[in-house]
């Protein structure tokens, strides 16, 4: 008997070369309807990491007086840049895993009434979340041209570098979608796990400010690794180790197979749950 859902890898790969027309329609859908009745329009996508990155560099580097590892009077514009460029890769991660518990949910009419693909739902998600971090990266080459000069050639890096946190986010949220029709209680969770993820992450203190005896632990965080990566090719011109983006890549995308395969495996009981 033939897999109505089936979980293959190939099975992946197929369903998002199948669908990539609707992906492309339902999130530009899911971009512009998130700023249709707002006063500013789109306008907010720069506004919003523009309001955070002034909050933040406010809190850490006057009121904390934080540093990243320089001295000299363009010290609080570089931790701004800096700042602003771990935050944007974070966002992407955090968007994505704090709507996931809720996406089957909130979207229970195409479980019952229409034959829709709902594994599509997190990569809709994640390509509204990519989207807002290219306009997010726009913002920031402004600021980093004016504050702190042009960026270096390595720059151009940063969509492969970012490569597995986009797989990883893709499989976690395929799970956390899956869980959260049967556990609601996963989105309360998620929340404390993404907001402890924040700061276990070295975005606002450099990985050097961390103790050797517990700086591995933080670079096991797979979303620390990625953002030391794109602020490396960002802004101070540093290529990644070969072998550890090779091995972060891999282990995102397997990552993101498994979030798919719990996706495939429960989804038959949906309908009931709902």
């Amino acid at each position: 008997m033939t897999d109505k859902h089936p979980s293959t890898p190939i099975a992946l790969v197929s369903t998002l070369v199948r669908n990539r027309g609707l992906v492309r329609q339902l999130a530009w859908q899911e971009i512009a309807g998130r700023y249709r009745s707002s006063l500013l329009g789109v306008a907010w996508m720069a506004i919003t990491p523009l309001l955070m990155l002034s909050v933040y560099t406010f809190v850490f580097a006057v009121v904390f007086q934080a540093r990243w590892g320089t001295t000299g009077s363009g010290d609080k514009a570089q931790f701004a840049v800096v700042l602003f460029a771990g935050l944007a890769v974070f966002t992407v991660l955090s968007e994505c895993l704090n709507r996931a518990p809720g996406l089957i949910v909130s979207n229970a009419n195409y479980v019952k009434r229409v034959v829709f693909p709902l594994e599509l739902l997190p990569v809709i998600v994640l390509c509204g979340a990519v989207f807002h971090f290219m306009v997010s990266m726009l913002v920031w080459l402004v600021a980093a041209w004016i504050l702190i000069g042009p960026p270096p050639p390595t720059a151009f890096l940063l969509p492969v570098v970012i490569l597995p946190l986009a797989f990883g986010t893709l499989g976690a949220s395929w799970g956390l979608a899956a869980l959260g029709v049967y556990l609601r209680d996963v989105g309360q969770v998620v929340g404390v796990v993404v907001t402890g993820l924040l700061f276990l992450s070295p975005i606002f203190y450099p990985i050097e400010a961390v103790p050797e005896g517990a700086r591995e632990l933080i670079m096991l965080n797979p979303v620390g690794y990625v953002v030391e990566m794109a602020r490396g090719v960002l802004v101070f011109g540093r290529l990644p180790d070969l072998m550890g983006f090779l091995a972060s890549l891999l282990s995102s995308i397997l990552v993101a197979w498994a979030g798919f395969w719990l996706f495939q495996k429960t989804r038959k009981g949906f309908a009931d749950v709902l």
